[in-house]
C-alpha cells in the first residue's frame, strides 16, 4: 500500500460512532479503515426516492459512512480502478434527509451547502474532505469491492468497500 502515513494522523474505524466524532476537530489528518459505501449523483436520486417512497433503501443508512466515488474500470489483477473523490455539492439536493435518515458520515470533496451543514450538526454527523488527483493511490487503500446496488447505473452504482486507511481531512462536524 503507498498511503502516506503521518504520526499526527488519527486512525479510525467505521462503524463511526459519537465517541469517535467528539474527539476529531476540523482539519484533523483521519485514516480511515472499515467499510464505507460509494455512492454519487444518480444513485443519491434514487436512495431519496427510496426515503420519499417508504421503500427499502439499498443499505442500512444508521451510521454508515458515504464516499462520493465511482471507481474507473477495474484493471486485472486488481481489487478496483482509480477511485477518488467527486464533487459533494451534487448530492447536497438529497444530503439532508439521508442525514435524518441516519447517514452518519459522508466523504468527498469541495464546498457543502448551508442545510447539510446545518444536518451534520444536527445529527452528529461529519464531511470528510478527501484530496482530489491521487485516485490510483486512493484505489490502493482499498482490499475489497462488491457491488450491492443500482449495478444499471456503471460506476455510480452502489458499492460497498473495505478500506485500510484511507487518508482523509475532517472538514465539518
Amino acid at each position: 500500500m503507498i498511503c502516506l502515513i503521518n504520526k499526527a494522523m488519527k486512525k479510525i474505524s467505521t462503524p463511526i460512532d459519537d465517541q469517535t466524532i467528539s474527539k476529531l476537530n476540523t482539519g484533523d489528518m483521519v485514516l480511515l479503515s472499515g467499510y464505507i459505501y460509494t455512492a454519487r449523483d444518480a444513485a443519491h436520486k434514487r436512495m431519496f426516492d427510496c426515503l420519499c417512497a417508504n421503500a427499502a433503501p439499498p443499505f442500512d443508512y444508521a451510521g454508515q459512512v458515504v464516499f462520493y466515488a465511482g471507481p474507473c474500470p477495474t484493471p486485472p489483477g486488481k481489487i478496483i480502478g482509480s477511485i477518488g473523490p467527486t464533487t459533494s455539492g451534487r448530492m447536497d439536493a438529497y444530503s439532508p434527509a439521508l442525514i435524518h435518515a441516519g447517514l452518519k458520515v459522508m466523504i468527498g470533496k469541495g464546498e457543502r451547502s448551508i442545510a447539510v451543514k446545518e444536518a451534520i450538526r444536527e445529527r452528529g454527523g461529519l464531511y470528510l474532505a478527501a484530496v482530489g488527483g491521487v485516485a490510483a493511490l486512493m484505489s490502493q487503500c482499498v482490499a475489497k469491492a462488491e457491488l450491492i446496488a443500482y449495478d444499471d447505473l456503471g460506476t455510480e452504482a452502489v458499492r460497498k468497500l473495505t478500506v485500510k486507511e484511507l487518508p482523509l481531512i475532517v472538514a465539518y462536524k
